[in-house]
């Protein structure tokens, strides 16, 4: 994603915790970018950050909420460490980042938040209870948002990917069965989210499913419930 952000001509600031990683990306970049070790999690730590790259650039533009993370586990299997953890990366990050940023796009009258959610905070599957909650409270949260920030010139987008080929989905399901057992087409290339990505940059669209079959599919559930998760039951549920 930053790869192709960049090389549309965009100054990325790059956020992660991982600083070894971000610099494997660095040197990828050839226009002008910024690195900042973060951990989402912490709301001071992004309070800080947020600040220093205002102080530096006076504005953001566009902001992508993307970190994340899960843990495919029956729910009783989970620790409640490990479904508050989720929660507190894939939602309260997504907050603390949406808090830290709006405040100077307000002064300005203009942005574009990006959070990037999932499929799973549309249709719910085993294996997937806590991971799935921190993502119907992404869009929820979004959803809202965008209506408080409706006139200010603040576009308020959303992303719903269904699993992607990353090492994610590897550390999601240890045992590689989900992988396994889905059809490859299903699985999205990093390059399509990339593309999806600017499509909404773009367009301005305020939400983006993907891929075309699970966008489907979710809206089946929705009318069809009862019907529609005695097929959903032998697709999804196969991690």
């Amino acid at each position: 994603m930053a790869i192709h952000l960049s090389s549309h001509g965009a100054i990325v600031i790059l956020m992660a915790r991982s600083m070894n990683r971000l610099k494997i990306v660095s040197q990828k970049l050839q226009n002008q970018h910024e690195l900042y070790k973060v951990d989402i999690s912490s709301r001071e730590q992004v309070v800080e950050v947020v600040s220093s790259v205002l102080s530096k650039y006076g504005k953001i533009d566009i902001f992508i909420n993307n970190a994340g993370y899960a843990i495919f586990k029956d729910f009783m299997n989970l620790s409640i460490e490990e479904i508050e953890e989720m929660m507190r990366t894939n939602y309260l990050g997504t907050v603390y980042c949406c808090k830290a940023v709006i405040p100077s796009m307000l002064e300005r009258q203009s942005g574009h938040i990006i959070n990037v959610a999932s499929m799973a905070g549309k249709v719910g599957s085993a294996k997937t209870s806590a991971y799935a909650a921190s993502k119907h409270a992404v869009l929820g949260f979004t959803n809202s948002l965008r209506q408080e920030l409706f006139g200010t010139n603040i576009i308020v987008s959303t992303l719903n990917c269904g699993p992607i080929n990353t090492p994610m989905l590897e550390t999601a399901d240890v045992s590689g069965d989900y992988k396994k057992n889905l059809p490859s087409w299903f699985i999205l290339k990093p390059k399509t989210v990339t593309k999806a990505i600017l499509d909404i940059i773009v367009s301005k669209r305020i939400e983006k499913n993907i891929p075309f079959i699970a966008n489907v599919g979710s809206k089946l559930l929705q009318i069809l419930p009862k019907s529609m998760e005695k097929v959903a039951v032998k697709i999804i549920n196969k991690k």
